[in-house]
């Protein structure tokens, strides 16, 4: 699996996963939960989804947070949104890569870090937004820095999750130029709970 998925950078994940993919992460979440890495309870939920899972997109979010993962996910150097009137959303279990440009008129564009596949310490985003806006979800051990965003009848609202007390994970650093839009950085929502589909 791990030459699978270093194949191709992010777009590997889309591929289906096989039962040597499956029997892999599942051996990494057992010996994982025998160094006291994850609860029972937990072990259980990743085993099942591990078991379940369509994707090897779906297998590299189990094993992400864990030492020793045998997903050998590589991110991108760079990638590109671009959109004009559309919307467009990277989500789920996205790699994320080192720099990401952001060319968007009169749309929206969305990252959610909740799930993301994080293999790098920090995120470069070039934007160059008109019209329209940007968001941010963030987990805990997410920050982001907004400081060099030039704005020019836009706003900024930044209420990341960094300040959590959890370890920094990913730092997501914002440059460029923003006309007539807003930024927004939020944590998931409390209570919002997302469920694996079903196969």
């Amino acid at each position: 699996m791990a030459a699978e998925l270093s194949r191709g950078g992010g777009a590997s994940l889309d591929l289906r996963a096989s039962h040597a993919d499956r029997d892999q992460v599942v051996e990494v979440l057992r010996v994982a939960a025998g160094d006291g890495r994850l609860t029972a309870e937990e072990l259980d939920e990743r085993v099942e989804a591990a078991l379940t899972a369509r994707t090897l997109g779906d297998l590299a979010v189990l094993t992400v947070d864990l030492p020793g993962s045998a997903t050998g996910v590589v991110g991108k150097e760079v990638d590109r949104i671009e959109q004009r009137g559309a919307s467009a959303r990277r989500g789920g279990g996205w790699v994320v890569p080192r720099r990401l440009e952001i060319d968007s008129q009169w749309g929206e564009v969305t990252l959610d870090f909740t799930e993301a596949v994080i293999t790098h310490d920090t995120l470069h985003i070039e934007v160059d937004l008109r019209g329209g806006a940007l968001k941010l979800l963030t987990r805990p051990g997410v920050v982001v820095d907004t400081d060099s965003l030039v704005l020019e009848y836009g706003g900024v609202k930044n209420r990341s999750a960094g300040g959590s007390g959890a370890p920094l994970e990913l730092r997501v650093e914002i440059h460029g130029r923003m006309n007539f839009g807003q930024v927004v950085v939020r944590p998931q929502r409390r209570g919002v709970l997302k469920r694996r589909p079903r196969p």
